[in-house]
């Protein structure tokens, strides 16, 4: 399976408190996402505006890409969503 992220600017998403990236798998598109609390709680967001939670992101985009690559690998080419539990059992 090959996977990869495009560079491009992740969107802030106020009505589900996530940052949605773009992944393609196998040449298919597919959303990613990472809550607001996750951010928070495991890449140092100090709070939920937009701002913030594009900067942690920005500055920790290779773990959080390689744990969006973990999710896919083992449900394809389907939209994931990484909550700050799951980040628990990456530490």
């Amino acid at each position: 399976m090959t996977i990869h992220f495009p560079q491009e600017r992740p969107e802030y998403c106020a009505r589900d408190l996530v940052i949605v990236f773009p992944a393609e798998v196998d040449g298919t598109r597919v959303q990613c996402a990472i809550t607001a609390e996750a951010l928070e709680d495991h890449f140092g967001a100090p709070s939920l505006r937009e701002d913030d939670l594009i900067e942690a992101f920005d500055a920790h985009r290779l773990p959080i890409e390689e744990a969006a690559r973990d999710l896919l690998n083992e449900v394809g080419a389907k939209p994931v969503m990484m909550h700050s539990g799951y980040f628990r059992f990456c530490d």
